[in-house]
């Protein structure tokens, strides 16, 4: 961890890429990728960029400028994605001494992405990856999107990624604050490198992430309010001092796991009653890893042979949970563990604009142990008047779900860009967006691709 320093949400994450770079096209002077020469990202140790006719993953699947494999399961099949994008892409890294990322091969941490649409609104839109994935996660779920409506994007894979990112640091707590340090630094590097490429800077930027990549928003929003216009929340993680987090919920879960707990167990931590048909794959792929890597981030002396080193060097073994994780007591665990977690806690106090999405059949982060709890540390912090907060009925942690339960679940992406297109609404224009409701499954219709924010109230008008 050098700055001079998740959760995997499917195991396709845990596979690193390196491409061959293909040749990019050069830009002209005055249209096409202009000012492309002169564009370059401040404090980066290494950079390339390429001229492209569409940055969307339309055109870039199966090419080095993204990867699809690590956004695997975040979004919905059916998905409809806009392309037609051309620009400037810049691929590269900070310093940094952990080498997580095998991304083009560099085997180096704190690589970022960033994206310069040739018709540009005036906007840039950051986010960090979401759980334990790296700079390329959201470029369905998010880039295409916004590049369509011309903002500029920048990417960042929070400088450590993967099952084994507890490992980066020196001190319990560093690999998740690091987290934060490398999202201020790709948003003040990403501005300056939009200034030169348009010829001034973005007049407006939005922070935004799904899962670490929404708590990473709340934290932004509270502690560099001043690099911000506002953000969206899409189910991001909630770190508290003294609870509750994932240290407080998890450990039933795993209990469970190995028949030491019952249902009402996971009630009790704030699992949604209705979720249970979604227990058995969380059981498999989130529930054991997601526990044992981040109790050995935050308290590394609870159980040093597990995970040990690394979490695993197979798929079952990254996976499977640690037996002492089913007993695992945070709010007993010693001062300076709840000391590791409140370097990196949240306080509620944004200081700018949030909208927060999150699913009512969330069970890796429940909604009444998450998202419910900082909409109230929010309001008791007297930001209220900022923040606007939707519960998606039917949705849950990973969109890709939706395509097997398409009767219980719907994706919550379609909600989101309802959310963004909100938010800018707030900001930019003094719009406010409906006050905090539920949002209904419609019984029928397109939940794939549609999404009202409105509350019943308003939508009956």
């Amino acid at each position: 961890m050098r700055l001079s320093r998740g959760v995997p949400l499917l195991a396709a994450t845990l596979v690193a890429t390196a491409l061959t770079w293909p040749t990019p096209a050069a830009g002209t002077a005055d249209g096409h990728c202009a000012r492309q020469d002169r564009v370059n990202v401040p404090g980066a140790a290494f950079q390339r960029s390429a001229c492209l006719t569409d940055l969307t993953t339309a055109a870039l699947a199966g090419t080095p400028y993204t990867d699809m494999a690590d956004q695997a399961g975040l979004t919905a099949r059916a998905t409809r994605t806009p392309s037609g994008v051309p620009g400037v892409q810049i691929d590269g890294y900070f310093p940094d001494s952990s080498r997580f990322n095998a991304t083009h091969g560099w085997q180096h941490d704190a690589q970022f992405v960033i994206r310069l649409p040739d018709r540009w609104n005036g906007g840039l839109v950051v986010t960090g990856a979401p759980g334990t994935r790296r700079q390329y996660a959201t470029d369905t779920a998010i880039s295409d999107r916004v590049l369509a409506q011309g903002y500029a994007y920048a990417a960042t894979d929070k400088g450590n990624n993967g099952a084994d990112f507890y490992r980066d640091g020196t001190r319990p707590g560093d690999a998740v604050a690091e987290w934060n340090t490398r999202t201020t630094q790709l948003t003040r590097a990403a501005k300056r490198a939009v200034a030169r490429r348009y010829g001034h800077a973005p007049k407006r930027t939005y922070m935004t992430g799904i899962s670490n990549g929404g708590y990473l928003t709340r934290w932004q929003l509270e502690n560099h309010p001043e690099l911000y216009d506002g953000g969206v929340d899409w189910e991001g993680a909630l770190w508290t001092a003294d609870g509750p987090n994932l240290l407080t919920s998890l450990p039933a879960a795993v209990a469970r796991t190995t028949g030491s707990a019952r249902d009402e167990d996971l009630y009790a931590v704030g699992f949604a009653r209705g979720s249970e048909f979604l227990w058995p794959y969380h059981e498999k792929a989130y529930w054991g890893v997601t526990q044992k890597i981040y109790r050995a981030e935050f308290d590394p002396a609870y159980d040093p042979a597990c995970p040990g080193p690394t979490a695993g060097t197979t798929t079952e073994q990254v996976l499977a949970p640690c037996a002492g994780d089913a007993v695992y007591d945070y709010a007993a665990r010693p001062a300076a563990v709840h000391r590791a977690v409140a370097r990196v806690a949240l306080t509620g106090r944004i200081g700018r604009p949030l909208i927060t999405l999150h699913g009512d059949l969330d069970a890796l982060l429940p909604e009444a142990a998450d998202s419910d709890v900082y909409a109230r540390m929010i309001d008791a912090s007297g930001r209220g008047r900022l923040h606007r907060y939707y519960t998606v009925e039917g949705g849950t942690h990973v969109d890709g779900l939706y395509d097997t339960y398409p009767d219980r679940l719907r994706p919550i992406l379609p909600c989101y860009r309802s959310a963004f297109d909100a938010l800018v609404s707030w900001v930019e224009r003094g719009t406010p967006p409906p006050a905090d409701h539920a949002v209904s499954r419609p019984a029928s219709g397109d939940v794939v691709d549609s999404c009202t924010l409105a509350g019943r109230a308003e939508a009956a008008r």
